[in-house]
């Protein structure tokens, strides 16, 4: 009997964890392009030149690469203990010096200028608050403890967010707490802390929406764009008018007419608009296509890291970046209130890129120390496929003679 000859594909990847690198540089191919094209007028008026953003995007990610690689070829676990208690230090004196000797623009105090570079604090404090609550959680589970939410990298996280939430900066501020408090839902807190967080977090949200009245109205206006669109609602109806217009394949590159101040913001937190209507469903089905990839691709490499800080640093890394694309699609889209949460990879903005890409090297070092097996608390520790030494009972020692 003659063999069957299987047919396999070819894999596009070698392993998740170059997947991740190429990923996130298509992303940032396309969030090129896209920059450009939503930014070129509004550069052409207020600095005389066209190329202002997209130069200044590209600076950007000429840092975030370097800091990439860096990451990348690092081992991620060399980063804990002391070098984690100076990101905290570094990122509590910035979220101060924001409030101190910030910038203003649009009403918010959120940039910090130096030497005519500008960077928003805030951003840095998004990885930092990951790297500390993963560093504490994942010795947790190697050690197989118990895990309470009363613990200080929660505390440092409620800082951080309190900090971000004064600047105001809402949607940036649930994201630090946020993603947090994800990781130690997945690690796996008591039930009774699961029914406290569950009761505070919706009641903590009631409150702060009505706390301020510009967050009560983009509700309302969120409820029922279109009686609003002419002031609260004015970015959301000319977001749904750019993306329904660009129909299946799109007006094409820098043919959208969203750009020309009809659409506030273009070419930052409603970069997704610009790019459906130039691009089309195709292109926004692309991007959508793109960030599942890297979900997926960000799981398996969590699901396999060598030990519970590996896990739990490529879970909340995933998340920060996935969930951010799904929060600002959602946002343009109308699906949830405007929230000023960036498009990772293809908003405009420096410090963000700067920050996705030290993530994306975090995620890659997890990645090329990975093993074959699925990671399961408590089974190994920092690493070691080794079992854990046992102590056995000896019996009673002889008598002397």
């Amino acid at each position: 009997m003659s063999e069957r000859k299987i047919r396999t594909f070819p894999k596009l990847w070698v392993s998740p964890a170059e997947a991740v690198f190429s990923i996130a540089g298509i992303l940032f191919l396309i969030g090129t392009v896209n920059v450009f094209s939503a930014s070129f007028v509004l550069g052409g008026q207020l600095f005389q030149n066209s190329y202002f953003f997209v130069i200044r995007h590209l600076i950007s990610f000429s840092i975030g690469f370097f800091v990439m690689l860096v990451f990348a070829f690092t081992d991620y676990r060399k980063l804990q203990r002391g070098w984690l208690f100076l990101a905290i230090i570094m990122t509590v004196g910035l979220l101060v010096a924001v409030h101190v000797a910030g910038a203003d623009a649009n009403g918010a105090r959120r940039w910090l200028s130096i030497a005519g570079f500008k960077f928003q604090p805030s951003e840095i404090a998004k990885l930092t608050a990951i790297m500390v609550t993963a560093a504490h959680l994942g010795a947790k589970l190697d050690r197989g403890r118990m895990i309470t939410l009363y613990s200080l990298p929660l505390f440092v996280t409620l800082i951080f967010g309190v900090f971000v939430l004064k600047q105001p900066d809402m949607g940036t501020a649930a994201v630090i707490v946020g993603i947090s408090l994800m990781l130690y839902v997945l690690a796996g807190i008591p039930r009774r802390e699961l029914y406290v967080l569950g009761m505070a977090g919706v009641g903590m949200t009631v409150y702060l929406v009505y706390a301020a009245a510009y967050r009560a109205e983009r509700i309302w206006a969120w409820l029922d764009p279109w009686s609003y669109q002419q002031t609260t609602g004015y970015q959301t109806v000319q977001s749904l008018l750019a993306i329904g217009s660009g129909g299946f394949w799109g007006s094409g590159l820098g043919m959208g007419a969203s750009k020309f101040h009809y659409l506030p913001e273009a070419h930052t937190d409603f970069a997704f608009a610009v790019l459906s209507q130039e691009m089309g469903f195709v292109g926004a089905v692309l991007v959508l296509l793109l960030f599942g990839a890297l979900a997926w691709y960000g799981i398996q490499i969590a699901s396999r890291a060598a030990d519970g800080y590996g896990f739990m640093l490529a879970t909340g890394i995933t998340a920060l970046i996935v969930g951010q694309a799904v929060g600002n699609i959602a946002m343009v889209s109308g699906v949830i209130p405007v929230t000023g949460v960036p498009l990772p990879f293809i908003s405009f903005g420096g410090t963000s890129l700067i920050v996705n890409c030290a993530a994306i090297g975090l995620l890659i070092s997890v990645g090329r120390r990975m093993t074959a097996k699925v990671f399961r608390p408590g089974e190994r520790r920092f690493g070691s496929d080794r079992p854990r030494l046992k102590l056995v009972k000896r019996g009673p020692r002889p008598a002397s003679v």
